[in-house]
């Protein structure tokens, strides 16, 4: 270690020297990240659009199969403010996994949770942090959203994200080492969607006085030009512009149908995506505060039936189980009970040409009579 930092404390004061010294313990480390999340430098690794953190868990397990425990545990888990995952791996340079085991544990961790982590154990992790310190897990996300997005368009990002792979890996140490950066830049520049990045973090001491000072390793210039932003948000005309691209005619009467339809069965305009890949545009009922989504539709050609994901806001496994049979009936589509309550159940727009897109309707017209009935019972 080595090194200091120089501070005056009041003007006319003596300069004050403060001197680098180690953590303690790693689990010291790790607390410092739970409690002080802006210490992973978000105004560094996006200058433009600085990330702010939502703490997830500590600890969180991460299976290697489908309704698996936890075969691993990652140290920390974040989302930023566009609901990307953030997997933190904390190491004092003095362990010495820090020079190349951590690099294959964090890829064991990454490629096991964008397939085994759904989107609503996320949000279940948080719930509990929230409740273990006594907070609201609504206002903290409210607090954390600040306005910009909605928390059900929030979650759903977040399971697009884990679908697409964008997902965010930090090394974070009070000193990386040359190793251990090499494989980072490597990484960062070969792994797309994914961002792979280090953290430092020093500790300088004087007394009871602490400071901490944050750099962000890994963004070489190539890797820089090709982690892009989120896209803008899509509009009706470009979202058919590019959909008409490869569709057929009765694909794009389905998708502007459904458009139409949408914002008469939930009384709310359009959600569109901000993907640069692909354009979506979703929509969702509102029912005394409780969120519901209904479905989503793909500049590639697809619709998600997205009834599943309310499982656990109204109607419980019945509810959810009774619409994925009458899809199932209606459609001739049969979703996997897991993927229909807690991953993407997507099917062809093709399927709803040339009448069954009639029958979809009618499924989401009753389903938002039924959910509406049911929230306003709840209320009584």
């Amino acid at each position: 270690m080595g090194g200091s930092i120089y501070y005056v404390p009041r003007k006319g004061g003596e300069l004050v020297e403060m001197v680098e010294e180690p953590y303690k313990t790693e689990d010291v480390f790790q607390e410092l990240l739970a409690e002080h999340s802006k210490l992973l430098a978000g105004e560094q690794i996006n200058p433009t659009r600085p990330r702010r953190w939502l703490f997830i868990a500590r600890e969180a397990g991460v299976p290697d199969q489908e309704e698996g425990s936890g075969r691993w545990s990652l140290d920390h888990l974040f989302l930023d403010q566009d609901g990307v995952p953030t997997l933190v791996e904390v190491k004092r340079s003095t362990d010495t996994r820090i020079r190349r085991e951590v690099a294959g544990q964090m890829l064991d961790y990454a490629a096991n949770a964008v397939v085994y982590w759904p989107a609503d154990e996320i949000e279940s992790k948080f719930g509990e942090t929230c409740r273990k310190k006594g907070s609201d897990p609504n206002e903290e996300l409210e607090y954390f959203l600040d306005g910009e997005t909605e928390p059900d368009e929030f979650w759903e990002q977040v399971r697009t994200n884990l679908q697409a792979g964008k997902i965010r890996m930090l090394f974070v140490a009070d000193k990386i080492p040359p190793e251990l950066r090499r494989i980072i830049e490597f990484m960062n520049v070969q792994m797309d969607p994914a961002e792979v990045l280090g953290v430092e973090i020093k500790q300088y001491v004087d007394g009871e006085q602490k400071a901490f000072v944050a750099r962000v390793v890994g963004q070489t210039a190539e890797a820089i030009r090709t982690k892009t932003p989120p896209g803008e948000k899509w509009t009706e005309e470009r979202f058919f512009n590019e959909l008409r691209r490869d569709s057929t005619d009765d694909e794009e009467a389905v998708a502007k149908d459904l458009l139409r339809f949408g914002a008469q069965a939930s009384g709310r305009a359009a959600d569109w995506g901000s993907a640069k890949k692909w354009g979506s545009f979703s929509y969702r009922v509102i029912v005394n505060g409780t969120r519901m989504s209904l479905y989503s539709v793909y500049t590639t050609r697809e619709i998600s039936l997205n009834l599943g994901w309310n499982r656990d806001k109204i109607g419980g496994a019945v509810l959810s189980e009774r619409y994925r049979l009458l899809v199932k009936e209606s459609l001739s589509v049969d979703f996997d009970r897991d993927v229909w309550e807690r991953k993407w159940p997507t099917a062809p727009l093709a399927v709803l040409v040339p009448d069954k897109a009639t029958k979809l309707k009618d499924i989401i017209s009753q389903y938002v009579v039924e959910v509406t009935q049911l929230v306003e019972e709840e209320i009584e």
